[in-house]
């Protein structure tokens, strides 16, 4: 299952905070369409049905079953750059470079 860094986790109660200031809400990763591998990212109020929930400090991530498969065993990462865009990173738990949890 995904696991996220405290970076990753402050990172995504802030984004969902500021959009949707509510529990239940969270950040969530879905598959874009049948020809794509991109995975969309967006917030989200609650999880969808047969989305996997992922929780660390108070941050939620929703990941619908594409996501939850192209995901599992990986570690979530998050940065801010100067110019106040978040860049996510992705990479394998426990691989040679993978930031630890």
């Amino acid at each position: 299952m995904l696991t996220l860094t405290e970076n990753a986790s402050t990172i995504v109660k802030t984004l969902v905070e500021q959009n949707l200031p509510t529990d239940e809400a969270g950040l969530r990763f879905s598959h874009e369409g049948a020809n794509s591998g991109a995975l969309t990212v967006t917030t989200a109020e609650a999880a969808e049905p047969g989305d996997a929930v992922v929780e660390r400090d108070g941050a939620k991530v929703f990941l619908d079953e594409t996501a939850a498969v192209a995901l599992g065993d990986q570690v979530l990462d998050a940065t801010v750059d100067e110019a106040g865009s978040v860049q996510f990173s992705i990479s394998p738990a426990g691989g040679a470079g993978a930031p630890t949890a």
